[in-house]
């Protein structure tokens, strides 16, 4: 009898210091929540318009509790208006919670409470992320409004470029700022009607990719001059280092740089298995824009136009002579990795950059 009781009251301990968790599975128009006392019992489910007041209005209504939602398009705003209204808001990482994703019976309903079970035992299975502030993903918009505006600008080039070949033209080889301009003396009477408002429009993108690119400068002059630091490295601009220092948030989040490659998934997944440990590819978890555009910075420091440096010797040794195309692909996801570790290196620490200074370490430099 006296083991029951003190069993009993172990229970009663563990379900007060468990938080009472709301799951809310996030929808465009209605989302649904689901909402579990610490010791498992529901409180209360539902839905609700995923809307700015109905939510404020639910969240108040569960101030001081956990908040479990899965990161997606509205998990951002979300998680801020439900911090500010005094909940404790966990974003889960959709790639670790596929208890949801291979569901057999899926439903906005189920989800919503899954999450709140996941998040009531044990948060850390969540994999949870963290947000940028509102600031940044504005300044990040910048970004990827330049991106958007270029691919459009490429869709259209190749557009114009495969309307003059099936007529047996040829448009002219230059670069995409003056392909306007230049293919306008190349495009016969009978297509003026369809290319000249293509190319009037390729001209009008430019402008605008320009206007993006100021911008961008000056973001990294006024707001972020810590990118200053990150564009000493060659193959690194207002670009790369603006979308580095935003999609990290900060360099306080990392105890190391070499966390900074597994978090924007430039490491080999992992499956071994007993003497089993195949080389598999990398996870491409994280951002995908920086992983694009720090693979870009690594294609040009591999190239031949850039300066000898650490990260260029580094990547040639990986690559060999050229002749393995594998070979090759595995020295830029290496090089990007290792540009990764170095850019959070700069502006952890400010440092000037010396190209090569692992070279001068090794005694290298009298074999350059």
């Amino acid at each position: 009898m006296k083991q029951l009781t003190s069993h009993s009251t172990s229970s009663t301990l563990t379900s007060v210091q468990l938080p009472t968790t709301v799951g809310l599975d996030l929808s465009d128009r209605v989302s649904h929540f689901h909402v579990l006392r610490g010791d498992g019992v529901k409180l209360d489910s539902g839905k609700t318009p995923t809307e700015r007041a109905a939510l404020e209005l639910l969240f108040k209504s569960w101030a001081g509790c956990r908040l479990v939602l899965e990161a997606g398009g509205h998990s951002p705003w979300v998680s801020r208006l439900a911090t500010r209204c005094g909940m404790e808001a966990v974003v889960a990482n959709p790639r670790r919670v596929q208890l949801i994703s291979k569901s057999d019976r899926k439903t906005d309903r189920t989800d919503a409470e899954l999450l709140a079970r996941l998040g009531r035992s044990d948060v850390a299975l969540l994999a949870p992320i963290t947000h940028r502030s509102e600031q940044s993903q504005a300044h990040l918009a910048v970004q990827r409004s330049r991106n958007v505006t270029v691919s459009s600008r490429t869709m259209m080039i190749n557009h114009a470029q495969g309307v003059l070949k099936s007529f047996g033209l040829r448009a002219p080889s230059c670069s995409p700022e003056c392909f306007h301009t230049r293919a306008a003396a190349f495009v016969p009477e009978s297509l003026a009607s369809a290319l000249t408002p293509i190319l009037k429009i390729i001209g009008q993108l430019n402008a605008e990719i320009r206007g993006f690119d100021r911008e961008m400068e000056r973001l990294c002059r006024e707001v972020y001059p810590e990118t200053a630091a990150l564009q000493q490295v060659p193959g690194v601009g207002a670009i790369v280092s603006l979308t580095f220092i935003l999609t990290l948030g900060s360099h306080e989040r990392f105890a190391s740089g070499r966390d900074v490659g597994p978090y924007i998934g430039l490491v080999p997944r992992k499956q071994s298995s007993g003497d089993s440990d195949p080389q598999l590819r990398i996870t491409k978890a994280g951002d995908r824009e920086l992983r694009r555009l720090l693979v870009l910075s690594a294609n040009y420091i591999l190239g031949r136009f850039c300066p000898d440096c650490d990260l260029r010797r580094f990547g040639m040794r990986i690559a060999g002579d050229g002749s393995d195309r594998k070979a090759k692909k595995r020295a830029r996801v290496a090089v990007a990795r290792k540009l990764a570790v170095l850019l959070h290196h700069l502006w952890r620490s400010g440092a000037t950059y010396d190209p090569l200074h692992q070279a001068k370490r090794r005694g290298e430099l009298s074999a350059a």
